[in-house]
C-alpha cells in the first residue's frame, strides 16, 4: 500500500505542478485553464475513491499553497462537498485555513467554504461562529449574511434572523430579502399571538406589511387579530385585501372568511361581493363559497343553476361532488348512484396534494409559508387544475 500511495503522490503531485505552471505562464488562456483544472479533479476523484481518509490528508498537505493552486485546494474540497462526502471537505478545507503560507486575500474565502462544509454537517455551532467572522467582509459579507439567516431559520431563531437581515436591507434593495424579512418578521408576531400579546403581534404584523406591501401572511395575522377582538367585520375586510396582495392565496382567505360568516355572520349577504371576486379572479373554493351564499338568499335551485353553468366553463371534482350534493337534497332523495359518485370523488380527493412549491415542485396537504424543500418564502401556493382550484 505504501509502495501505491507514493505513486499516488507522485502522479497527483506531477499534475498539479503541471497546473500550476499552466495557470503560471498562461493566464490569458482562462478558459483552457478551467478545463485542465477539471481534468485534472475528476482524475483526483478517481484516485481518492480508492484511498482512506488519512491518505487524503496526507496528499493535502504534501500540495503547496500559494496562489497558484489555491483554486485547486478549494475545488478538490468542494467537490468532496457535493458528492456528500462533507468529512473529507472539512478536512481539506481546515488544513487550507490552517497552513500560514495562505495567501491573506484568500482566508474570508476558505472560511466561507469551511462554513458551509459544517452547514452540511449539521454543526451548526460551528458554522455561525465562522460566518460571523466574514460578516465585515466587502467580498464575502452579504453571502455570510444570506448563509446566517438560513441558518436561523433552521433552528427557528427569529429574532437573531430578522437582526441580521434588518442589517442587510440598509443597503441592499434585493425585493426577495425584504420578503424574507417580512416573513421572518410574521413568525415573531405568531410567537408574540401564542403569548397572547396582543400589541406586539399587532405592531410587528404591520411592520411585516412595511416591510412588504404583498404579504399574505401578516395580513392574515391582522385577521385573526380583530377576531380575538371581537372585530368580526374589520376581520372580513382583511381577509378580502388577500386578493390585492397575490390572488393565488385567495381560496385561503375564502375559507377563513366563510368560517368567520358561519360563526358570527351571514353568508347570504356576501352574494354580491363574492361574485364581483369570482369573476375576476375565479376558483373553486370561491365559486363554492358564491354557490352556498345564493343557497342561502335565493334558494337551492338558483344556486345549482349557477354551479352547473360554471362547472361547464371551469369544471371541477370539488364543484362537481357539491352540485351531486345539492341535486340529492333538491329532489329529496339520494340514489345509489350519487352516493356511489360522492365517494369516489371524494377519496380521489383525499390523498391528493392541496398546495405544491412554484419553485422547486414540494407538494402536500398543509400551507407552509417556508417551503421545506428549497427555503424560500411564499413559494408554497394552492395547486390549480381540474382536481384542485
Amino acid at each position: 500500500m505504501d509502495i501505491v500511495f507514493q505513486w499516488l503522490l507522485l502522479t497527483v503531485a506531477v499534475a498539479a505542478g503541471w497546473l500550476a505552471g499552466r495557470l503560471g505562464s498562461h493566464s490569458r488562456r482562462s478558459q483552457t485553464s478551467i478545463a485542465d483544472e477539471e481534468s485534472v479533479r475528476d482524475r483526483l476523484q478517481f484516485l481518492f475513491t480508492n484511498y482512506s481518509d488519512q491518505a487524503v490528508e496526507n496528499f493535502v498537505q504534501s500540495l503547496a499553497v500559494n496562489k497558484e493552486t489555491v483554486s485547486l485546494h478549494l475545488s478538490i474540497g468542494n467537490h468532496f462537498r457535493n458528492k456528500g462526502e462533507t468529512d473529507r471537505a472539512i478536512l481539506i478545507h481546515q488544513n487550507l485555513l490552517a497552513r500560514p503560507e495562505l495567501p491573506g486575500r484568500y482566508s474570508p474565502q476558505v472560511t466561507m467554504e469551511l462554513a458551509l462544509d459544517y452547514m452540511n454537517a449539521g454543526l451548526l455551532d460551528r458554522a455561525e461562529a465562522l460566518l460571523h467572522q466574514i460578516l465585515g467582509d466587502r467580498e464575502y459579507g452579504r453571502e455570510a449574511a444570506m448563509h446566517l439567516i438560513e441558518l436561523y431559520q433552521q433552528e427557528r431563531e427569529w429574532g437573531k434572523a430578522a437582526d441580521v437581515a434588518r442589517t442587510l436591507t440598509r443597503g441592499d434593495s434585493d425585493p426577495g430579502l425584504f420578503k424574507s424579512l417580512a416573513y421572518i418578521t410574521c413568525e415573531l408576531s405568531e410567537q408574540a399571538l401564542k403569548r397572547d400579546d396582543r400589541w406586539t403581534a399587532q405592531k410587528l404584523a404591520k411592520e411585516a406589511l412595511e416591510y412588504d406591501r404583498s404579504c399574505v401572511r401578516a395580513t392574515l395575522i391582522l385577521m385573526n387579530l380583530h377576531i380575538r377582538q371581537g372585530g368580526f367585520r374589520e376581520a372580513g375586510k382583511e381577509s378580502l385585501k388577500v386578493f390585492d396582495q397575490n390572488p393565488e392565496f385567495g381560496p385561503e382567505a375564502i375559507d377563513r372568511l366563510m368560517k368567520l360568516e358561519h360563526e358570527h355572520g351571514d353568508v347570504g349577504r356576501l352574494g354580491k361581493r363574492l361574485r364581483k371576486l369570482y369573476e375576476k379572479y375565479p376558483s373553486t373554493s370561491l365559486l363554492l363559497a358564491l354557490v352556498e351564499s345564493v343557497e342561502r338568499s335565493a334558494g337551492r335551485p338558483a344556486a345549482i343553476d349557477l354551479l352547473r353553468q360554471e362547472l361547464e366553463v371551469r369544471p371541477s371534482v370539488r364543484g362537481l361532488l357539491r352540485l351531486v350534493e345539492l341535486a340529492g337534497y333538491e329532489k329529496g332523495m339520494t340514489t345509489d348512484e350519487g352516493r356511489l359518485v360522492s365517494r369516489i370523488g371524494h377519496l380521489l380527493l383525499a390523498n391528493r396534494p392541496v398546495y405544491r412549491c412554484v419553485s422547486c415542485g414540494f407538494s402536500g396537504q398543509q400551507l407552509h409559508w417556508l417551503c421545506p424543500s428549497c427555503k424560500q418564502w411564499e413559494t408554497i401556493r394552492p395547486i390549480q387544475g381540474v382536481e384542485a382550484e
